[in-house]
């Protein structure tokens, strides 16, 4: 049985508090239930990881940015 890996896609990020995290992962969250998604908020990035299976990494990014933060995939 063959079984399906999870992709896991991290970006940098301009944010830098708790409340901010909080409002920006309630966004993502509502868009895609279906994904894991988490800060770092002390890595120096302060990356936003985002874990399942096919991941728009374009339409994540452009939803933070609509939130008014940076927000890049990190290679």
């Amino acid at each position: 049985m063959a079984m399906v890996l999870n992709m896991v896609e991290v970006y940098k990020t301009n944010v830098t508090r708790k409340i901010q995290a909080k409002r920006i992962l309630d966004v993502l969250s509502e868009q895609f239930p279906m994904f894991s998604i988490n800060f770092d908020l002390e890595d120096c990035d302060k990356i936003l990881r985002v874990e399942g299976k096919n991941i728009p990494q374009e339409k994540i990014a452009r939803l933070v940015i609509e939130n008014g933060y940076q927000c890049n995939v990190l290679d």
